[in-house]
């Protein structure tokens, strides 16, 4: 099964673009005479960009839209003419209407705040080239990371600033409703669509049309989000194929030669939303997206949030990652026009595809020295000594390069300086008394007394760390499986370690970025980075832990620490759940208030059990490995339980591996 010289993969060993401080230019001359510069964007094949009223018109009369417009109005029994009217309403309630006088208005006023917001914003300088290059000769797709509301303002103000075609960005239907705001979004470039469309035919039907006719003419880099929605937790999320599958559809079926896909990551040094994502996975309401409130949030100009760093990916060929895997011949069976579901082995490359490019994201994420600070005081919640932590972030940084982390480190700076400006920059979250830092878990506001108050507080505050340890998962990740896997086996033999490996790699396959089928170079590239620690030795049917490895491996066990908590709470709390009928609806209140009640006990001290995200994904799981199962009863969907199965699990993720074979034997 595995080879026993395993090859490196990683991505410590591709060179690192330079990067370029955008706000440097900007302290030095006038917005606004940068504002309403010459403005000569590189265009696709020189094409002329489509004015909206007329690409409107090309997608109510492309063959596709007329098609579905008939099969609509048969079985509804409206007049073709009516369903065209209303096919006519969804695509003004949708379709941008771009203007350059609204881009050089967001040019100067984003320039203003960017200023006050950033210290820097650095741009790879090889990325903006490629992708110069890159729009010329194919229809591109822009695919960012999605941490912040920043990302697509961010996006487009560096496009602009680079005289590239401005993106044509897909936005949800929630900020179209927010005076004035909503309109100036969709002429800088927004179209909106809903969250969900349910079985809607005609609508499904518009909103793919309207993205392929922009794609296949080539007016303007489509922009998008894999990950569907910002990501409260700053881990990437299990990435949505609908928009992926719409802008891949025309190069299946041979409209398009090829497609360029760009992945595009931004990372950010002091997140804008921190608490109010800490705050969400607790149970408070998403505020919802209004004027007023953009206009109250002003006050966090006054604050200072660091750096910021944006990668431009390599563009990904379209063509070439399809080669050998999909068989475009199947698209000559029927008119292009008339609308075909995926087959299996086109759904399973758009997966695979999914996957990969939101590894690339991740693998060119920008990191900077608090994640590993934080990461540190979430493994030690009683503190730590200053002089200790910067020793133990420099003894970690070390390993996260050796493992291939992207980590911007200040040049020619002692460790202990540039420690001390993390805790500067982030000291809203910690408390130095005495040269012993401690994450800001204890001071709650005096008016919060209640005992359920007091853990809120506490709560909030680590779910705000966690939110930058989360950004250097990735790279922990692999190696951090195989550390328990390791413990949890009690055995030094490789099958057992790799069964071990894989099971918690299926359980924890919704809470990260684990490709499809890739379950053996996994585990060949976590045993590749260990080595090369040092931490242990691979033989032909043994793993072996070097007498050096044991604080590495402990770390790594740490690491993963809270997430097993978290799933075992979730399992406990679905066995002692007395409510037969406890519905979907039902279950992430029941887990807060169970996971409540046995921190108020002492009985649990890991907050992030309460997280919201957690407890859904080990839902996921527990769905995905049948122990839990949905029914639908009336309205509502009812969760049924297989205790014993449940049980099974959390003892498994206990180390108590006995239980382990049947559970496999279920994957």
């Amino acid at each position: 099964m595995f080879s026993v010289f395993i090859q490196p993969r990683h991505p410590v060993l591709k060179k690192r673009d330079d990067f370029e401080d955008v706000l440097e230019e900007r302290r030095r001359s006038s917005d606004l005479r940068y504002a309403l510069r010459c403005y000569t964007p590189t265009l696709y094949k020189g094409l002329v960009p489509c004015k909206a009223s007329m690409l409107k018109s090309i997608v109510l009369q492309s063959d596709h839209l007329q098609y579905v417009i008939k099969q609509v109005s048969s079985e509804s029994g409206d007049s073709a003419e009516c369903v065209a009217e209303e096919a006519s309403l969804i695509l003004d309630e949708m379709a941008h209407r771009l203007q350059l006088s609204t881009i050089r208005f967001f040019a100067f006023t984003l320039s203003k705040a960017f200023k006050r917001l950033f210290r820097s914003v650095c741009v790879n300088e090889e990325g903006i080239q490629r992708l110069q290059q890159a729009v010329q000769e194919h229809p591109v797709v822009l695919l960012p990371s999605h941490r912040s509301y920043m990302d697509f303002l961010m996006m487009s103000y560096l496009l602009y600033m680079c005289d590239l075609p401005l993106p044509v960005i897909a936005a949800g239907m929630d900020f179209m409703s927010m005076k004035f705001v909503g309109e100036m979004l969709r002429m800088s470039g927004a179209f909106f669509i809903r969250r969900s469309f349910g079985g809607d035919k005609l609508y499904w039907a518009v909103f793919s049309e309207y993205v392929k006719t922009m794609l296949r003419n080539g007016y303007a880099p489509v922009e998008f989000f894999l990950e569907g929605t910002r990501s409260r937790t700053c881990k990437s999320l299990t990435p949505k194929m609908g928009l992926l599958n719409i802008v891949m559809e025309p190069f299946f079926k041979g409209e398009l030669f090829d497609v360029n896909l760009v992945p595009v990551s931004i990372s950010y040094e002091r997140i804008l939303e921190e608490s109010l994502y800490a705050r969400e996975l607790l149970g408070v309401p998403k505020p919802k997206e209004s004027t007023s409130g953009l206009l109250k949030a002003r006050r966090v100009l006054s604050e200072d949030y660091g750096s910021m760093h944006v990668y431009f990916g390599h563009p990904v060929s379209l063509r070439s990652l399809a080669e050998g895997k999909i068989n475009r011949s199947q698209y000559n069976l029927l008119p292009r026009y008339i609308p075909q579901k995926p087959r299996v082995d086109t759904h399973e490359f758009l997966n695979d595809a999914a996957f990969r490019l939101v590894r690339i994201q991740e693998e060119n994420m920008v990191l900077k020295p608090w994640v590993l600070i934080a990461t540190l005081l979430l493994q030690n919640p009683d503190g730590l000594e200053l002089s200790f932590l910067t020793e133990q972030t420099d003894w970690l940084r070390h390993l996260a390069l050796a493992f291939g982390a992207f980590l911007d480190w200040p040049n020619h700076e002692a460790c202990s300086e540039v420690v001390s400006c993390s805790l500067a920059l982030h000291r809203h979250l910690l408390s130095v008394s005495a040269g012993h830092v401690q994450l800001n878990v204890t001071d709650a506001p005096q008016d919060e007394t209640t005992p359920e108050e007091a853990v809120f507080h506490r709560a909030v505050v680590v779910l705000s760390c966690a939110s930058y340890r989360n950004q250097i998962l990735h790279v922990f990740l692999r190696p951090a499986l195989l550390a328990v896997a390791m413990q949890s086996a009690n055995s030094n033999r490789k099958d057992d370690v790799y069964n071990c490996f894989n099971f918690l790699r299926n359980m924890f396959s919704n809470e990260f970025i684990l490709c499809p089928g890739d379950s053996v170079q996994d585990f060949e590239e976590a045993c590749y980075l260990l080595m090369k620690r040092g931490v242990l030795q691979v033989l032909e049917h043994e793993i072996v832990m070097s007498a050096s490895g044991h604080s590495t491996l402990a770390f790594l066990c740490s690491v993963l620490d809270p997430f097993l908590q978290g799933y075992q709470v979730v399992c406990r709390c679905l066995c002692e759940e007395t409510n037969e009928n406890l519905t979907e609806k039902e279950f992430i209140p029941a887990v807060r208030s169970f996971a409540l009640k046995l921190i108020l006990a002492g009985r649990l001290k890991c907050c992030e059990a309460l997280s919201s995200d957690l407890q859904k994904n080990a839902l996921a799981a527990l769905l995905r490995l049948k122990a839990v199962r949905k029914v639908k009863v009336g309205d509502q969907v009812t969760l049924k339980v297989n205790k014993i199965a449940v049980n099974s699990l959390e003892d498994t993720l206990g180390g108590k591996i006995p239980t382990l074979k049947p559970i496999l034997a279920r994957l």
